[in-house]
């Protein structure tokens, strides 16, 4: 548990006393300043209670116990004397890595508290300063850069020339080290000796014994054995051997402070790092101890350390013991809140508050760049405070691993980033932040020297893009900022600084300060308040850059993939027999056509090596031709890269897909499996969410390679872009085959010319994908990808059997001479056929009725297509309907039943019930049609015949909705209406030829009658039927015309002529519709001005068939002729018998004047077809009105 204290509250480290309150506030001198500090770790002891020493104690003298490791006093003792625990000058870099959590994002300063104390003194003392200083995120962190110290290592080691050069040029000429005086290590010696006397005090003074309990055993908080301690360079898994690094042991990187503390100054966060030791005893549990020479009085510089120190510590009280030449004279309590106020050493708070605001702003205001050392420098004696960018004058001199900073920067950059992105997941709006991390982190680091960290930068900024999230996160989670690389703009960061923000330019300054980034004209500044605003917030996100769609995204994931990988590959030693690639050569995508392949057979091969691989997979083999050792980084990173770059190509190809790119689409999934494939070679064991993606790049592969098949007009088009190479592709593609030939999966990504292949090989894709789920156990756990494999799978072996079906009916319309059904044609059927059954069953293995009853459909149609095979040549008179025809038939009819069975009702899939029950109905119809075409009399007798066809013809309108409105409606009315018409003429014709039984007759008499009523009602409704509306009508009238024979009756043939005229009347509007027609042709015709063409009979714009109205225009004219004749006759001799009534004087008066007529215009040969259906009309209109009229009983 963290111990959050309040200044003057409880030591810190006292778990069993008063209770701890967060954030007290101190009143101090009237000025109210607020501090708070949380141990966040303490390495310390319980504290001792100190040892009050007898007045005269000489500490010239040393203690017995001096100089040995003591537990009570923890380091403290050797750190006073300043000889093995001198701060380091990476300090703040060993807390920022034990503390990542809080770098980068809620702490302002990471530092010493030495550090913190030097900077809140600056306008007090007249001390030099110097101290590097560094951006992560928004925290900065602070560290001593001791000139003296990096100076003589500089003269030892050659490091450092060029900071020593640019001192010597810019700041002092004449440099030489300064040795510390005898009285400087005196005041340290006996300080040290104070300080074990009054853990032991001797003999002379017993300790009081502490009742406090403290929990002993490292870290107080558990944050710094969790995320923040997470060793490098793997992103997110961490193993052992990484956390070794070389730059980070030798250059001290540890956090060697007793405490680390959670400092709030105001509003000021910092991380602090403190070795001050603590004792207990007193009014208070805890007390900081200070030895003071009485003869010297205490100054400001030694008040506000004392106060600085106790509140960053929250030590409630000061212990002061006075001496004399080393003698100690007495003991003074102070509380912390009433140093400032001592005598002599009178200071502000509230100005303390005011410096300490103003240093963070100045700093935060110009130290901008992430990465870069900044060098906070203020001469001794000088009251000008400068910061200087060393990395930009490093990078002036000599290259930056001249600055030791570099690395260390980097490893905290890439840490931050690290520990953001093991919760990346918790808030998308830092990944500006973590990218800019990383950029920055990469800028600093070499290749050569760093492959492993600059590898997994990249794969966490490829992370950081989603591959399978819509593109709207792109605008909406992150903000729209057109600058993506720093976390600041460059218009911000060259901006000049008004007056009221303190005066930062130089341009006043003498001319060899012009290094300098800002400055600090006069240290009296900083006790003004607000004097130095920070204008240049560090924001807490960063932009991440907005893609413009999939494409970009992908591009940039790619990107860097690629540099990741040459950072993999560059650290493996290269084998000698290894080829060098050469990125700039192509390699080739290897394009096959139909005379290469050797079609669906050779495929059947790789498919089954494939399977075999896949297999060997389970048992845990694996192959690198590069030599990369599994389980090394290298190959660990190797196979995160290459999975990332796969995962990038298949969306590529996805979206290539979904524009309808589909050789793009085909190039991208060749390369999305290829990388799979080096994936496979290096990988032992396949983690199951690997595979469920490569079932998807097999589906996407299969869908691809249909698409393709169906598309095969633009072939020249996707070839280009399935041939098409970016460098970026190349250079991956160099990559993967330093480890694996990448032919895997080459079956399934070449591109074929041929129909047959390219399906077949869809086919196989989604097979592949399918025995993957089936072999992996995957289906339970992935059943809407098992499902969807299954329907691709159903629907690729429907459009394989339509392929093969429509090539049987082809072979069968070239088949003219022979009669025997080829042996080609039945391999067809088969390969049709078994296709069509394993579609079924993979529909139905998913309950997809719909799909099942189309799958049966065409099973259906490719029936009907057998029988049509077998019938005989279109020239043999004596064809018969065959039974084999009947068998195929028959067996097409059970499927379609068998379709409408799987649907079960109507409202399951409209549209399909109603092709499936159309396609019955025309099963139905064509085979009666055929059996009265072409009547198999030598199997069956007549009466067998006629009661098949009727039947079927029965069961044909039964499957035929003439009612429900569609577009398939008119057809439907014509089927049916055709179907009454076939009827009544075979019943019309039984009747003719049919002897003897008087009741069958009668029977046959009325049927023929009820089909051609309802087929004439039937075609009433259709208007571009004239012709089969005029056929049956004409049948009617010859149906009438054979009952008059029969008849012996004047008035019974009269009545019946009467009808057959009344039939007659009513074609009125077949004619006119037939003239309409004609009309129309003959305006087109005077349109274009051409006559020739009109000499044409059947050519007519209209689709009216000129010389079927021809044919019955003139057995219309004869009918009509012979009709009006038999009614003149039968009407002049009952006349003359019994003398007729006045209405049949005025009908015979009409027959005779439309006779007349019409006998005059038959014998006119030269009417055109328009002027004799004109004539008709008018000869029809003066019939009419007699029979509307006249005798009702007639009509």
């Amino acid at each position: 548990m963290e111990e959050p204290c309040g200044a003057g509250a409880a030591a810190p480290l006292r778990g069993d006393a008063e209770e701890p309150k967060q954030g007290s506030v101190l009143f101090l001198g009237g000025n109210e300043v607020k501090s708070s500090a949380v141990v966040k770790y303490s390495s310390a002891p319980p504290q001792a209670a100190f040892a009050r020493l007898q007045e005269k104690t000489d500490l010239k003298l040393p203690p017995a116990n001096w100089l040995r490791e003591s537990a009570k006093l923890g380091p403290a003792g050797t750190t006073i004397l300043g000889n093995s625990k001198k701060s380091k000058p990476f300090s703040s870099f060993g807390m920022a890595y034990d503390f990542i959590d809080s770098v980068g994002n809620d702490v302002d300063v990471v530092s010493d508290s030495e550090n913190i104390k030097k900077l809140l003194k600056i306008p007090y003392s007249k001390s030099h300063v110097s101290m590097a200083v560094h951006r992560i995120g928004r925290t900065l962190l602070l560290d001593e850069l001791d000139i003296q110290e990096l100076f003589m290592r500089s003269s030892q080691t050659g490091d450092w020339t060029w900071l020593k050069e640019f001192y010597q040029r810019l700041i002092d000429q004449k440099w030489q080290r300064k040795k510390k005086s005898k009285e400087h290590w005196y005041q340290k010696a006996i300080l040290s000796k104070f300080l074990y006397y009054s853990i032991n005090g001797d003999g002379a003074a017993q300790p009081v014994p502490s009742t406090s309990k403290q929990h002993q055993g490292g870290p107080v908080a558990g944050e710094s054995d969790e995320a923040g301690r997470a060793s490098w360079p793997a992103p997110f898994e961490m193993p052992s051997s990484l956390s070794e690094d070389p730059g980070a042991s030798n250059q001290g990187l540890k956090n060697d402070f007793v405490r680390n503390i959670l400092w709030t100054f105001e509003d000021i966060h910092m991380l602090v790092g403190s070795n001050m030791p603590i004792f207990g005893g007193g009014r208070y549990p805890a007390v900081s101890l200070r030895l003071r020479d009485n003869n010297k009085p205490i100054n400001v510089l030694t008040g506000i350390d004392y106060w600085l120190d106790n509140l960053i510590c929250n030590v409630p009280e000061l212990v002061m013991c006075f001496h004399v030449n080393g003698i100690v004279q007495k003991y003074e309590m102070i509380k912390t809140e009433d140093i400032p106020n001592l005598e002599n050493s009178n200071f502000s708070t509230k100005v303390i508050k005011d410096i300490a605001q103003n240093i963070l702003s100045f700093l935060k205001s110009n130290c901008t760049k992430e990465g870069h050392t900044y060098w906070l420098f203020k001469a001794s004696g000088s009251d000008i405070v400068k910061l200087y960018d060393l990395t930009t004058l490093c990078e002036e001199t000599e290259d930056k691993y001249q600055n030791p900073f570099t690395m260390p920067v980097a490893i905290l950059l890439y840490k931050v980033a690290c520990n953001m992105m093991l919760k990346k997941n918790q808030n998308k709006k830092h990944y500006g932040t973590i990218r800019t991390l990383l950029l920055n982190c990469l800028k600093l680091l070499d290749n050569g020297r760093h492959p492993q960290i600059i590898a997994s930068a990249n794969y966490m900024l490829s992370e950081l893009f989603q591959l399978d999230e819509p593109k709207k996160e792109d605008s909406a989670d992150f903000p729209i900022n057109g600058n993506s690389d720093e976390s600041y703009s460059e218009e911000e960061e060259e901006m000049p600084d008004s007056d009221e923000n303190g005066s930062y330019s130089n341009s006043s300054d003498p001319p060899d300060d012009n290094k300098a980034v800002a400055i600090i004209k006069s240290v009296g500044e900083l006790s003004v308040p607000e004097k130095y605003k920070s204008v240049h917030r560090i924001r807490p996100s960063c932009a991440f850059p907005v893609c413009h769609g999939t494409e970009e995204r992908c591009r940039l994931v790619l990107n860097h993939v690629l540099e990741g990988l040459k950072s993999v590959d560059s650290s493996v030693k290269k084998e000698g027999d290894l080829p060098a690639a050469d990125p700039s050569t192509p390699i080739p995508l290897k394009y096959e056509d139909e005379s290469t392949s050797g079609g669906p057979e050779s495929l059947e091969k790789q498919m089954a090596l494939f399977l075999d691989k896949m297999g060997s997979f389970q048992k845990g083999k694996h192959s690198s031709q590069s030599g990369m050792i599994p389980g090394s980084w290298q190959y660990k990173m190797k196979l995160q890269l290459i999975l990332k770059s796969s995962r990038a190509y298949y969306v590529l190809s996805d979206a290539a897909m979904v524009l309808q790119k589909y050789g793009r689409a085909l190039r991208y999934i060749k390369l999305a499996l290829q990388c799979h494939d080096t994936y496979c070679c290096l990988c032992g064991s396949m983690l199951p969410e690997v595979l469920v993606f490569l079932c998807q790049c097999l589906t996407l592969c299969g869908d691809i390679q249909l698409m393709l098949a169906q598309n095969a007009n633009n072939r020249a088009a996707y070839l280009e872009e399935y041939n098409y190479q970016t460098k970026e592709d190349q250079e991956i593609l160099h990559s993967l085959h330093r480890e694996s030939r990448c032919q895997g999966f080459a079956w399934a990504t070449d591109l074929s010319t041929d129909l047959e292949y390219q399906l077949s090989v869809s086919c196989k894709c989604y097979e592949a994908a399918y025995e993957i789920l089936l072999f992996s156990n995957l289906k339970s756990q992935n059943p809407e990808q098992h499902i969807q494999v299954l329907k691709r799978m159903g629907n690729i072996r429907n459009e394989i059997g339509v392929f093969y079906m429509n090539q049987a009916a082809a072979v069968q319309t070239e088949r003219v001479v022979s009669k025997n059904v080829s042996t080609t044609e039945q391999q067809l059927w088969k390969k049709s056929f078994s296709c069509f059954e394993e579609g079924i069953q993979n529909f139905e293995s998913i309950d997809d009725a719909t799909n099942a009853a189309l799958l049966l459909c065409n099973t259906g149609r490719l029936m009907r297509i057998c029988a049509q095979a077998h019938c005989a040549a279109e020239g043999d008179y004596k064809r018969e309907f065959s039974p084999e025809e009947a068998l195929y038939y028959n067996k097409a009819i059970d499927y379609y039943l068998k379709a409408l069975r799987s649907l079960g009702k109507r409202d399951v899939h409209p549209a399909v019930w109603d092709s499936v029950n159309w396609e019955l109905s025309t099963t139905y119809f064509t085979m009666a049609t055929l059996q009265q075409d072409y009547a198999p009399l030598s199997r069956k007798a007549q009466e067998q015949i006629e009661k098949e066809v009727s039947e079927a013809m029965m069961k044909s309108l039964k499957y035929c909705d003439v009612d429900t409105v569609s577009e398939r409606q008119p057809l439907c009315q014509y089927r049916a209406a055709t179907i009454h018409h076939r009827l009544a003429s075979m019943y019309h014709s039984c009747l003719r030829n049919q002897v003897g039984d008087e009741h069958l007759r009668k029977q046959h008499r009325v049927l023929a009658d009820l089909h051609y009523s309802k087929a004439v009602r039937l075609f009433q409704l259709l208007k571009d039927a004239p012709c089969e509306f005029l056929r049956v009508q004409l049948e009617r009238v010859a149906f009438a015309e054979f009952q008059m024979a029969s008849q012996n009756s004047s008035a019974g043939k009269l009545k019946t002529l009467s009808g057959a005229l009344d039939i007659m009347t009513k074609t009125r509007g077949a004619f006119q519709l037939i003239r309409k027609d004609l009309v129309a042709e003959s305006e087109q015709i005077s349109k274009d001005k051409s006559p020739a063409e009109s000499m044409s009979v059947n050519d007519s714009p209209a689709g009216l068939n000129k010389e079927e109205v021809l044919k019955l225009l003139g057995i219309f004219e004869s009918r009509m002729s012979f009709l009006l004749l038999q009614s003149i006759k039968l009407l002049t001799s009952s006349k003359k018998k019994i003398g007729g009534t006045n209405e049949e004087e005025a009908v015979l008066k009409t027959n005779k004047q439309v006779y007349s007529l019409l006998l005059r215009a038959t014998a006119n040969k030269g009417l055109s077809l328009l002027e004799r259906t004109e004539l008709i009309l008018n000869l029809l209109d003066q019939l009419a009105p007699r029979n509307t009229e006249g005798n009702p009983g007639m009509q």
